[in-house]
Formats: C-alpha cells, structure tokens, sequence
C-alpha cells in the first residue's frame, strides 16, 4: 500500500479527532467524577460505544483474526465465552451503578476497599492493576505498531507505529479526560464497525463468495475448521485462554470502571445491549478476516501479520484498506487512553489518596495527571520487546487481573468477606501468576490463569473466614439493589 495514502489517513484522522476531544472540553471536567467519570451523565449510546472501542480493541482486528489464522475455529468459540462473561455486567452493573452514585465512588479498587473497610485492600488492587495492565496496554502499542510497519511493509517502522499511538493516547487523555476519551470512541467504534464489515464482504466476495470461500477453506484447511484442528486449541489451552477472557468485563477496571458512567440504569442497560450487538458483528467479521488471510498468505512469519497483509492485499481497495486501517489505530489509541486514565485514576484515588494524611481532591486529580504520561513511558517500553501473538499477551494480563475477581464477588454477595482475605488473596496470588508467566511453568497443565483464580478464591475464603467481617457495610452492599433513592431511569 502507498506509504503516502497512509500518512495523510492518519493525519486526517488525527485532526478529526482532536476536534472532538477539544470540543468535549466544553462539558463540566471538575473534580475526580467529571474527570474520570464524565460527571456520570453519560448516555447509553455513547457508553455503548465507548465500551466496544475501548474493550474491542487491537485485540480484536489484529489478535483475533491472527489467532484464528494461527488455531482456526477455535477463535471463534474462545471470544464467544468472552460474550457470555458480558452477562457479569448484568449481574454486576446495577450494583456498581448504585454503589457508585450512593457513596461517590470513582475506582472499582475504592468500591472493594470501602466494602471491607480497607485502604490497603482498596491499595493492592490499584497497584496489581497497575501491574498487570500496563503490559496489556503495551499489546494494544504493539498491534498499531505491527499495523502500520504491515500494511506499508515495513517502510513505517514498527517503533513510529508504537510512538504515534503512544502521544495519540497522552494527548486524547489529557483534553478532557475521560469525556474527550468518550466522543473520540465514538467515532472510532463506528469507523470500526462499518469499513470492516465492508472489508470482509468484499473480501469473501472475491474470494468467490461464502459458499467457494468456505468450500476452498474445507479443501486446503479442513482441520481449521475443527476443533482441536491442528492441536492448537487443546482443551487446556482453551480453557487457559478463555477462562480469564470470561471474567474480563469484572477483572478490568477500565472496563468494570465505565459501569459508573451512565446517567440511569436505563442508560446502563443501553449501554450492554449496544456492546452486545456491536460484539456480535465485530467478532465475526474478524473471525472472517484470520480465514482470508489464511488462504491468501498462508505462510506468514507471525500470525499477527494477518490483517495488515490483508488491509495490504489488491483485493482491498488502498482508501478502503486505510480507513480500516485507521479504526484500527483507533480503537488500539482507545483501550490504551482508557487504561492510561484508569490507572491514574487508581493511583491518585486509591494509593496517593490512602497516604496517612490524606490529600484532598484536587491534589489527587494533579497526582493523577501526573502520573499518566509515566504510566505511557512504561507502556512504550515493554512494547518495545516486539513480543508476538498479541491475543495470547492479552490473555495473560487478564490472567494476573482475574486474582481480583473474588473479591469482586465477596463484595455484593458474601458478608463474611475480609479485608485480610482479600489482600493476602491478591497479592499472593499476583505474585504467583507473575512466576509462572515468566518461567512458562503450567503445573499439571494449567495456565496461570487457571491457577490463579483457584488459589485466589481458595485464600479469600480461607483467610476470610479466620478473620473478622465488618458487618455494617456488608449489609449495605449485599442490600444495595433495594436501596429506593438510586433508581433514577
């Protein structure tokens, strides 16, 4: 593809979006809720969009279809258990929503902390988030980077990628905080939705249509379209990489953060049936993708070179190929704003905030402004490391997230959960999952994150039940739906 085309696109795109961004300055951004939360006046649609730019993200376009190239078929059913972990905002969103207007809170980590009449819980949380999601955001640098340095064959280095999405995020987090980060995903989810469901129909139809498209996949890849097929997706493997993808929309708290946003429950549930639907369709079309690519370039060096050959290919017109190309950059640019923004929020909130003499507000708004563009310096050098298969990275740092998840359900729906038991469960858990990532280790052939939502729920109840439960707030949230003065629709 024309180096050129791609230049200008991205510049394009960039003025675009920082018109929107600056525009959304407009609106109140005073304090941590208008900061990080939009003053939780957010519509449903714009909160559905949001969600699916921010959880749909390089992942999807570039590590999904490369997983599919790489397993098959057995993709297609690893995001479809990500979609049935969505019925966890069901149960769960109301009760953040409620929890959130009733007490003010700002960070899932303060919510847990409250519940157990904890700030160290509140601040081991903020901090293995930190931990495990700074590598995440490096994946989503990495994809952008693979992106441009594929689809212009290498004449955009993979670094000028990573550094270009990099400032795209600081700069889009620090207009207007998670407002600007709102409206931008706006336009980037429907970018994304639109030119490439357009792409994988125009594919398929050169391909000869689905009919010949499929038929030629049986003929020349008959195991892709089975399961193990060619014993990539084994059992274990599946269930390691899906079971932390599961509890995704829980264990994420730039995800699990936006259940605070809405403006009404109404808007809440919105904003569930829109990602619902926007998923839907995205998950297929980039199943559809991994497939071309497979039969178009069946030996590339690293599965997630799958989209930018095929963005690349003469059989996606050069100002087709770029505008995808340019909501994939886009929705990269916003997973990485939003955990930039999360964790800031994290940080200021829930271990700045914690010190012994707690600073008030507005000192914890500076912090975190402060603290985002090192949480980007950071990002920027892990993905550096150029390391590959960027859906199976993903998956790992949502195996060290998924330690919090116990206590996420401790919070609403068992009294005798402790602050004890939730930070030994965390923190020695984090740790354990960080070991066995980086010796590969997989006792009795399970994946960390297997193990570490085992050891995690087996030490929140143990140590639970040693220690004593704080009655008074436990009451509160196992009773928090009945609650008759946030029921604003």
């Amino acid at each position: 593809m024309d180096t050129a085309i791609v230049i200008w696109g991205i510049v394009i795109y960039i003025i675009l979006a920082l018109i929107i961004a600056l525009m959304s300055r407009l609106g109140d951004r005073k304090g941590m809720s208008g900061y990080y939360l939009g003053n939780r006046k957010m519509n449903g649609i714009l909160s559905a969009l949001s969600y699916s730019a921010t959880t749909y993200s390089a992942f999807m376009m570039v590590g999904l279809a490369g997983l599919t190239y790489q397993g098959g078929v057995g993709a297609l059913g690893f995001e479809i258990v990500y979609f049935t972990g969505v019925s966890l905002v069901a149960l769960f969103g109301p009760r953040f929503w409620k929890a959130g207007k009733k007490f003010g809170y700002v960070t899932p980590s303060e919510m847990v902390g409250d519940r157990y009449e904890s700030k160290a819980a509140a601040s081991v949380i903020a901090l293995v988030s930190c931990l495990f999601l700074i590598p995440y955001c490096a994946v989503q640098l990495a994809g952008v980077g693979y992106l441009l340095q594929g689809i212009t064959d290498n004449t955009i280095p993979f670094t000028t990628g990573v550094i270009i999405a990099t400032v795209l995020a600081l700069l889009f987090s620090y207009a207007a905080g998670i407002r600007s980060v709102v409206w931008t995903d706006s336009l980037q989810a429907v970018i994304m939705i639109i030119t490439s469901t357009i792409v994988a129909l125009l594919v398929i139809s050169e391909l000869g249509g689905f009919g010949k498209f499929f038929h030629t996949l049986q003929t020349n890849h008959p195991e892709m379209l089975t399961v193990p097929g060619n014993g990539y997706f084994n059992f274990l493997t599946f269930l390691g990489l899906t079971l932390p993808w599961f509890f995704f929309s829980l264990s994420n708290p730039q995800v699990s953060q936006r259940m605070f946003m809405p403006s009404s429950l109404k808007g809440l549930r919105q904003m569930l049936i829109g990602f619902l639907i926007f998923g839907f369709i995205y998950t297929f079309v980039s199943v559809l993708w991994g497939f071309s690519a497979l039969q178009l370039f069946p030996d590339l060096s690293t599965a997630d070179l799958a989209t930018p050959k095929l963005l690349s290919s003469n059989l996606v017109p050069p100002i087709l190929g770029v505008i995808v190309m340019i909501g994939i950059l886009a929705a990269a640019v916003s997973t990485i704003d939003s955990i930039m923004l999360t964790l800031s929020s994290m940080f200021a909130r829930d271990v700045y905030g914690n010190l012994k003499k707690a600073p008030d507000e507005r000192k914890q708004l500076t912090a975190g402004k402060i603290v985002i563009p090192v949480i980007a310096i950071l990002a920027y050098l892990f993905a550096e490391l150029e390391l590959n298969l960027i859906a199976v990275l993903s998956v790992a740092a949502s195996s060290g997230l998924i330690v919090a998840v116990p206590a996420f359900f401790g919070t609403f729906f068992w009294k005798r959960g402790t602050a004890s038991g939730v930070i030994t469960s965390v923190t020695l858990t984090a740790i354990l999952v960080l070991i066995l990532e980086f010796t590969g280790n997989s006792p009795l052939g399970l994946s960390a994150g297997i193990w570490g939502l085992l050891i995690s729920t087996i030490l929140f109840i143990g140590v639970s039940i040693m220690t004593r439960a704080p009655k008074e707030k436990a009451s509160i949230f196992m009773n928090i739906l009945k609650t008759e003065s946030e029921n604003a629709e």
